[in-house]
């Protein structure tokens, strides 16, 4: 046994030591197996995985994880498992596991060579250790590598026992696990933004009034993007950015959203007047002013800054790690950061609901506005 070390000062590393990320890079590189089982992953050092094993050609990758089923999983985290998961079973190389019988909290990294284990790791590390960022990086974590064979193959037993049917399942056929919406950050700094504490927007909530509406998000199917000669797109409210420049020099903003109204909807009794500021709090803490436009009181934005319903609706996809922004749109000729059905349907979504509710607010001009609560329309409560 020898001991591996984070490196973080005081405690730097002792002289002729290493990192558990050191070690695990290069156990990995001289494996052709890998069985991992943690309490804990991040959706970085998922990626990184990912990496690692095509880099070094692994032929068997397990990665079994054990806290989530029963405390709820990051949705960041749980839509790159399902990704490199599926990635995985249709190479044929491997899976990702969720523990459902118990808390699991322990760490162990099993490496083999030619079937047989040839060095494993034990301690505190989750997976997170091999892509260190904000959260842990100034967490210092210890841990040991064996070689010896008995002690490599009780490890290895154990995973194995860890992985049978009546202690873990593939991630892919998990259901009723709680995921955990994680931060939208998008919004932060905007100066027509404000944030309210989750009390006071389950105040609000206490306040809702039966008049609301559901606005569909107008998306392509994946195998649409490029349908009508790129055309396509500019059916897609979310998308619209997209469609061509307003100037030649310059693209338009990946965040730039129109969303379009349906003359059914915006006919419809209670719907908000046209031109008639109002204001709008998020299911998730935002607030900003609101109104409705263009003939027909077709078009739905907010006020102030037309980037401010976009950076809400796609800054969540973005922290769900169902799509990356794209910094330059017009260069992004594969459509990679094109808002699909897809997207949607794995975040569960697949429009807006706007409700009103029975409370005013005064702007910062005196003026009392109406407030609206706008959140995410859950597919299957339809």
């Amino acid at each position: 046994m020898k001991l591996l070390y984070s490196n973080i000062l005081p405690l730097s590393i002792p002289e002729g030591q290493k990192t558990i990320t050191e070690c695990f890079n290069e156990q990995i590189a001289n494996a052709d197996r890998v069985e991992i089982a943690v309490g804990y992953i991040s959706r970085a050092a998922l990626e990184e995985l990912d990496q690692l094993v095509i880099k070094h050609q692994i032929f068997n990758i397990c990665v079994t994880i054990g806290m989530y089923f029963i405390e709820g999983m990051p949705e960041g985290s749980y839509h790159a498992a399902i990704d490199i998961n599926k990635k995985w079973k249709d190479a044929g190389i491997g899976e990702i596991k969720l523990v459902q019988a118990f808390k699991y909290h322990g760490k162990l990294y099993c490496f083999y060579k030619e079937g047989q284990p040839i060095s494993a790791i034990i301690g505190s590390a989750n997976l997170g250790v091999i892509k260190l960022d904000a959260n842990n990086r100034r967490q210092y974590e210890i841990a040991s590598i064996t070689t010896e064979e008995s002690e490599c193959n009780e490890i290895g037993i154990f995973i194995e026992k860890l992985k049978e049917a009546n202690c873990s399942t593939n991630i892919a056929n998990i259901t009723g696990m709680t995921l955990i919406r994680e931060v939208n950050t998008s919004l932060s700094g905007i100066d027509a933004v404000t944030q309210l504490p989750q009390t006071g927007v389950q105040l609000y909530m206490k306040h809702k009034t039966k008049t609301s509406f559901v606005l569909p998000l107008k998306v392509p199917a994946y195998d649409e993007r490029h349908m009508d000669d790129n055309k396509h797109y500019t059916k897609s409210n979310i998308n619209v950015c997209y469609a061509a420049p307003r100037s030649k020099r310059k693209s338009r903003d990946w965040y730039e959203t129109q969303m379009t109204v349906s003359k059914e909807i915006t006919r419809s009794e209670g719907y908000p007047e046209k031109n008639k500021t109002f204001f709008v709090i998020t299911d998730d803490g935002y607030w900003f002013k609101a109104h409705t436009t263009s003939d027909g009181n077709k078009q739905f934005s907010a006020v102030g800054d037309e980037l401010i319903l976009g950076r809400w609706i796609k800054g969540r996809l973005v922290a769900a790690g169902l799509v990356t922004p794209v910094n330059d749109t017009q260069m992004d000729t594969n459509r990679n950061g094109m808002i699909t059905r897809e997207m949607l349907e794995a975040y569960g979504c697949d429009s807006l609901l706007i409700s009103k509710t029975d409370q005013k607010a005064l702007d910062e001009d005196g003026a009392e506005l109406d407030v609206w609560i706008m959140s995410f329309h859950t597919i299957t409560n339809d």
